[in-house]
């Protein structure tokens, strides 16, 4: 547990290395991948991963110099096939990651909250994501930190009908 504590969680900065990047969202979504999910985390390419940093504010937990998490945080997509996502004040988050063996150790929690943070103090009133709907073991964590199911969806780019989720983030406010 003393590596999560050693553990910086910050916006992307132009020295990150993209290549490093993709080869952790391959790294840990390549279990989802054996499952038979084809995520675009598990095969895209550089480029690919550039492309959806850029498509909002990205984040990344480092630890030691070495990327080991990342996140990337959305605002609302008036142009989305999925309804919810289209809606003022919901923001988003996905090409969410963790280095598989610090998995387990509170590091993705804490890079949901500081996107929860983000999205807050920008104004936004849920936060949503998705995810295959036959992870179920992602489901039921995400259901875990106050996530709710709000619709299903299919991405083209995908070969798994999604679970959208999201989280009302209005209690949260002061």
């Amino acid at each position: 547990m003393g590596a999560v504590s050693e553990v910086i969680i910050r916006p992307l900065e132009e020295r990150d290395s993209i290549s490093a990047i993709t080869a952790l969202l391959h790294e840990a979504y390549a279990p989802l991948a054996a499952m038979g999910f084809r995520y675009l985390a598990t095969h895209q390419d550089e480029a690919m991963t550039a492309r959806r940093l850029r498509s909002g504010v990205p984040f990344v937990g480092e630890l030691n110099g070495a990327i080991v998490g990342t996140v990337t945080l959305r605002l609302p997509k008036t142009e989305s096939r999925c309804e919810w996502l289209q809606q003022p004040g919901v923001w988003s988050f996905g090409q969410f990651a963790v280095r598989p063996d610090l998995q387990g150790q509170g590091i993705g929690r804490w890079m949901i909250e500081t996107v929860e943070q983000h999205a807050i103090a920008s104004g936004a009133s849920e936060l949503a994501l998705d995810t295959a709907e036959g992870a179920t073991h992602l489901i039921e964590w995400y259901q875990r930190l106050g996530f709710r199911f709000i619709q299903h969806v299919s991405w083209e780019e995908t070969n798994y009908r999604s679970v959208v989720l999201s989280k009302s983030l209005a209690v949260n406010r002061a």
